[in-house]
């Protein structure tokens, strides 16, 4: 078994790693095992390509994943990664904007609405029951409302 490890060739070593890493990085995203693994890849290369001693690699290896990781943590600070739906996971954020009706008479700041087929637990000035609010922000899961001027003060015809 170890006559078997000492005649193989590092660049096997190397590659290895490297698409350990790589793989690593697609289960765990971070976007940083990915830096390191093309450091390792191109060792890996080097030392297949070159006749290099061990020591010469590990330099190369170390210079070059000090290189991609700060070539990379610039390259994302100029183009950062762009959630495609930033409110997915938050939904009073997502429900801003939106109206409601006061189920239960917000008194004293607290109360509850309908939204939808749920109640949901608001804060904002005293309203009474059946009264049309807007959704105006979130505290957790605790929605921040104001109530909605009657169509008579805005000038908008009552909808039908």
């Amino acid at each position: 078994m170890m006559e078997a490890l000492e005649n193989l060739d590092l660049h096997w070593f190397w590659l290895a790693i490297g698409l350990f890493l790589a793989a690593a990085e697609m289960l765990v995203p971070g976007v940083f095992l990915i830096w390191l693994a093309g450091a390792a890849l191109i060792t890996g290369v080097a030392a297949w390509l070159l006749p290099i001693g061990v020591a010469l690699q590990i330099f190369i290896f170390a210079v070059l994943a000090i290189l991609a990781v700060y070539a990379g943590r610039r390259y994302l600070r100029s183009n950062p990664i762009e959630d495609a739906d930033p409110l997915m996971n938050k939904r009073g954020a997502r429900l801003t904007g939106q109206t409601a009706v006061v189920s239960q008479p917000i008194e004293g700041g607290s109360g509850k609405v309908h939204l939808g087929d749920s109640e949901w637990l608001v804060r904002g000035p005293d309203t009474p029951a059946g009264q049309r609010v807007r959704i105006t922000g979130s505290d957790g899961a605790v929605l921040l409302v104001e109530p909605l001027a009657p169509a008579a003060e805005t000038g908008e015809a009552p909808a039908s």
